[in-house]
């Protein structure tokens, strides 16, 4: 027997994760008369990760909202920049994120990542624990009951990655504080403490240095600073604390 109908419509922004017939105008769905409108959105593809507000017949109700027969629903997209509970901000990046986690370490960004697929259980498990925001192109991953918080990547081109993040979140940014490899802490250190890590090239062409508290990486000026630095000020110039105003 069928359940209670309901018209639907979903913020363009939405489109991408919606079956072609559900894009553009509203439509009608037959609910099951249990289901949560959460679970419904759901069901249609859209991660509540990305949804924002939803609105029945003008009035805002929460994901745990019943549908019933004739309601009009609006789904919206999450608003940006998004608010995250808790302090301090902090990410975790699914397996096949590893530049982008990179290029949120450079800039100072708590961005853990896991080289080796560790399963969508465990990742959403490490997400509850840690209280870290899982990014990921995955949409099944993120509509895991026990994760914390999560939110889709929406490009595949670590550039536009980047600058997704950095808009939706807004975290702060604190450059060439962390390591890239492993994402410790950096601190600076002197010439001599670590001259016999160095080959003798570095020693002799390099003064300034810094070292990871956790893994101990060297790092100084190397060969790709240049193309480091252009991230760093492109970054800070858009998204860094002068830039919000």
């Amino acid at each position: 027997m069928n359940g209670p109908e309901i018209i639907v419509g979903f913020a363009p922004g939405l489109a991408l994760f919606l079956p072609h017939e559900r894009r553009g105008a509203p439509s009608t769905l037959t609910t099951d008369g249990s289901s949560t409108l959460g679970h419904t959105v759901e069901s249609l593809g859209v991660p509540l990760t990305e949804v924002g507000r939803l609105v029945v017949d003008g009035r805002e109700v929460a994901a745990s909202h019943i549908p019933a027969h004739g309601e009009s629903v609006d789904v919206y997209e999450v608003e940006r920049p998004q608010s995250v509970e808790g302090a301090p901000l902090r990410f975790l990046l699914d397996v096949h994120l590893g530049t982008l986690a990179r290029r949120l370490r450079l800039l100072g960004v708590d961005a853990a990542y896991l080289s080796e697929d560790i399963g969508d259980p465990a990742l959403a498990t490490y997400s509850a624990r840690d209280r870290r925001v899982l990014l990921s192109r995955d949409r099944g991953l993120l509509r895991r009951r026990e994760l914390w918080a999560g939110a889709y990547v929406y490009s595949d081109r670590p550039e536009e990655q980047l600058r997704d993040v950095l808009g939706r979140f807004r975290p702060e940014l604190r450059p060439w504080t962390r390591c890239t490899a492993c994402n410790g802490t950096l601190a600076s250190v002197t010439k001599e403490d670590v001259a016999h890590l160095l080959e003798e090239g570095t020693r002799r062409t390099h003064e300034v240095f810094a070292q990871c508290t956790a893994c101990e990486r060297l790092y100084w000026s190397g060969a790709h600073h240049k193309q480091l630095e252009q991230v760093v000020a492109e970054a800070m110039a858009e998204f860094g604390e002068a830039a919000r105003g």
